[in-house]
């Protein structure tokens, strides 16, 4: 890709300019061997200020565009990620582990989709005023986002805000996980290449506990969106608080898979683990939990277990491989810790794969399926962010849908019925932003986002791009 080369030490890019900061410098290590191939800056509060500074500055020529200029500048963009998909693919899978395949299909593709959804918005007549009564409504940009995203989908993560944040008027400061912070370079020379103008969109590198900080205090950031972990979440909210900016959060997740006692359940189960492995489990919507009926769990139990079984782990290139390393050492050993604590704390080991012959260098874990898994188990209340699935029993329906609820979180769920409507009457009594009944696939231009400690904001779509404006009524 023109203008990046991933083969030496990494910069910020402010006002459009590739910044070789001196100093100390943050390791991005491949997951798969331990070995270390890239390496960004650490920035600091200093390299935030003039980020900021960057921003603000194009924030006024940059809002002021014609949406159509803006979608046509987008339109670029998607055609950008489209051409490069392959290297994008190549770079998330060094960075994070996830396999090739998968990362060509997923780990590239799904921000194609993303972006795309924006522009057809805005190319299909989006407004951004309204008339109501005497009073014209208008939805202004907010000004300068701060957008600060992780490591499991971090393409996604970064198109999935900054792209709507553009469409809608604003500019952006951008902090990328640490973890698998490259693929954020090659997106700001797609941005580049595709028109958008210096200093409308600037990268920070960095740690959270650093730049993630410096953003969200920054009295001239008008926005902060996040993803990640509730308890990094609950920071930011609690830093941007001083200034009463705007935070937008995308947290956590524990979610139910609630398979009624009509259900067909060799196809639910089968469905549900495919969801709670995908991209290794490190998915924030992840079907962690599988919900079955009490005189179904033996059989739920052992359907699970074939059905894991097939989930090769392996290195990221290998064809074979349908689970790569974690995307760490660190995120290896949270895993590996549940899974000693569900063992302790008296789940049964319905399957756990023997990954013996994989290199200890390497960040992996096995696929696990616990099953006879009580409710107040730590396993089934934390979100653990591995290839690990929790089956808990109920007796009725209600007692399904109290154990769905039991948690902290509210991000996503499932439902499986023979009967449509029974189980949209379900759905409906999920405490959580998204639900798929009967497998339904995933919408990248419905809402996205959720209830209780999973956060507040929507990300995708039409409220997506509107999380991203002010809300002025004129009265005429």
């Amino acid at each position: 890709m023109a203008g990046v080369d991933l083969s030496r030490e990494i910069g910020h890019v402010i006002g459009g300019r590739v910044i070789e900061q001196a100093g100390e410098r943050i390791e991005v290590v491949d997951p798969a061997t331990g070995g270390v191939f890239a390496t960004v800056p650490a920035g600091t509060a200093a390299d935030v200020d003039t980020a900021v500074a960057a921003a603000a500055e194009a924030f006024g020529p940059w809002s002021a565009t014609d949406p159509a200029h803006r979608a046509a500048i987008i339109r670029r963009v998607v055609n950008g990620l489209s051409a490069h998909r392959d290297t994008i693919a190549s770079t998330i899978s060094s960075e994070m582990g996830a396999p090739l395949g998968f990362a060509v299909k997923l780990q590239a593709g799904l921000p194609i989709a993303t972006a795309a959804g924006v522009v057809d918005l805005l190319e299909s007549g989006y407004r951004f005023s309204e008339e109501i009564g005497n009073s014209l409504v208008l939805r202004e940009p907010v000004g300068v986002v701060g957008a600060i995203t992780p490591w499991n989908y971090p393409l996604h993560q970064i198109v999935a805000k900054v792209v709507p944040a553009l469409a809608a008027g604003n500019t952006v400061v951008l902090k990328p996980s640490e973890v698998a912070p490259l693929n954020a370079n090659l997106f700001l020379s797609v941005l580049a290449v595709a028109g958008v103008p210096d200093g409308v969109v600037n990268l920070v590198h960095g740690t959270g506990q650093v730049v993630g900080e410096a953003i969200a205090a920054h009295p001239r950031v008008d926005m902060v969106s996040f993803t990640g972990s509730t308890a990094a979440g609950r920071r930011v909210a609690a830093v941007a608080a001083a200034t009463v900016k705007r935070v937008a959060l995308e947290l956590g997740g524990k979610s139910a898979n609630v398979v009624l006692d009509d259900a067909d359940l060799p196809r639910a189960v089968k469905i549900g683990v495919a969801n709670a492995f995908v991209n290794g489990g490190q998915t924030c919507t992840a079907w962690t939990r599988l919900l079955v009926p009490e005189d179904r769990h033996d059989e739920a139990a052992a359907l699970a277990a074939a059905a894991a079984a097939r989930y090769t782990v392996g290195h990221p290139r290998d064809e074979a491989t349908r689970i790569g390393p974690m995307a760490s050492a660190a995120q290896r050993d949270r895993v590996l810790g549940y899974l000693r604590t569900g063992v302790a704390d008296g789940a049964e080991l319905a399957y756990q794969a023997d990954i013996s012959h994989l290199p200890t260098t390497g960040a992996y874990v096995p696929p696990t399926v616990f099953s006879r898994v009580r409710q107040d188990m730590r396993i089934a209340q934390e979100e653990i962010f591995g290839p690990v699935l929790s089956i808990l029993p109920y007796r009725t329906e209600d007692e399904a849908v109290s154990i769905a609820n039991a948690t902290i979180y509210g991000l996503a769920g499932a439902v499986f019925s023979a009967d449509p409507e029974r189980a949209l009457a379900v759905a409906k009594r999920l405490r959580t932003g998204q639900v798929d009944i009967n497998g339904g696939a995933f919408n990248p231009v419905a809402p996205f986002g959720g209830y209780k400690q999973s956060g507040n904001g929507r990300e995708l779509g039409r409220h997506g791009l509107e999380e991203f404006t002010e809300v002025k009524s004129i009265q005429r």
